[in-house]
């Protein structure tokens, strides 16, 4: 393929997701992720995008948000393994609040195996992803249904949390930084979000590489509201991904990153078993002030060491996790 051709076919899909992965990217066009890289560099030259950790994004600073049939094709792998790591933080018998998102609805699906837990959500593929779960209650909002994400939103949904108190809520979104937290492209998402929020004691958040940084128009979840961050680990490469996790880290958010899946065939774990997480090494020093939840100071931490500093019950649902 031409460079023309693979700028074409990026601009195309960016035009179509409002944000793709330079990983999809690559995939897409069959060539580097260092090649398109340039091609991105190029076509934001032009004015046509704007580059973000690990992607693009429509211009303009804000990026609009992509439907559920787009959301769900993108960074798939990612998705699991924040899944994945984050189903380890719930236990047998708790009530959770769970947001809509396609990182969501992965987790719906590994909370189908916790027993005695309430689910409460305003998001159909949740609801759907845990209808069949024999032990698992689910509580859905009211609200008006939304239907590029299926989502119940609106004062219906807001009114139907008011009075509720759950252990976690669970949240993904359209952009994290720092300096903001956690944001959304649609008011309505955003307002509901947040009636999430303030029904839970603590709130992590769910979020590939492809949103650190990223800065959409409603804020749903300032920094200093963010328990935890479950993300994926950033390509080695880039640097600025990093310095956005260590900067949230730095304001007392527990950033634990999941790392990529075993190669069975070299022996590195057996079949079906996930390696365990991984620390991503950051620049600079951390440090060690004394942070919000629990009285541990800002850091980022793997399953591994999360299993070292948590409490019994969540080292045996990490021992758990890696089991399975």
């Amino acid at each position: 393929m031409f460079a023309a051709e693979r700028r074409q076919l990026i601009l195309e899909m960016v035009r179509a997701n409002g944000a793709v992965s330079l990983r999809e990217l690559a995939r897409v066009v069959q060539t580097s992720e260092v090649t398109v890289r340039r091609d991105v560099r190029a076509l934001e030259a032009e004015g046509l995008l704007d580059r973000r950790h690990g992607g693009a994004v429509l211009p303009g600073g804000f990026t609009r948000e992509s439907g559920f049939p787009q959301k769900s094709h993108l960074s798939t792998a990612e998705k699991t393994a924040i899944a994945d790591l984050a189903a380890g933080l719930v236990g047998e018998g708790e009530a959770i609040v769970v947001g809509a998102g396609t990182t969501t609805q992965e987790l719906a699906r590994r909370l189908a195996r916790v027993p005695g837990l309430t689910v409460v959500t305003n998001s159909l593929l949740v609801a759907q992803a845990l209808a069949h779960a024999n032990r698992v209650e689910v509580v859905m909002t009211g609200g008006t249904l939304r239907g590029s994400n299926y989502a119940l939103v609106g004062s219906g949904a807001e009114q139907s949390l008011q009075g509720l108190r759950v252990s976690r809520a669970f949240l993904s979104g359209s952009g994290l930084t720092a300096e903001r937290g956690l944001s959304t492209s649609n008011m309505l998402s955003a307002s509901v979000d947040r009636a999430l929020v303030e029904a839970a004691a603590e709130v992590v958040v769910l979020a590939d590489h492809t949103k650190l940084g990223a800065d959409t128009m409603f804020q749903t979840v300032p920094t200093d509201l963010i328990t935890r961050l479950v993300t994926d680990e950033p390509p080695l490469h880039d640097e600025r991904a990093a310095a956005e996790l260590q900067a949230l880290a730095d304001q007392g958010v527990e950033v634990t990153v999941a790392g990529p899946e075993p190669d069975a065939s070299a022996g590195e774990a057996p079949p079906g078993e996930r390696r365990p997480r991984r620390e991503m090494p950051l620049p600079g020093q951390r440090r060690t002030t004394t942070g919000r939840a629990g009285g541990l100071g800002p850091q980022l931490r793997s399953a591994s060491s999360l299993s070292d500093q948590a409490s019994p019950g969540d080292r045996a649902r990490v021992a758990d996790l890696r089991r399975r």
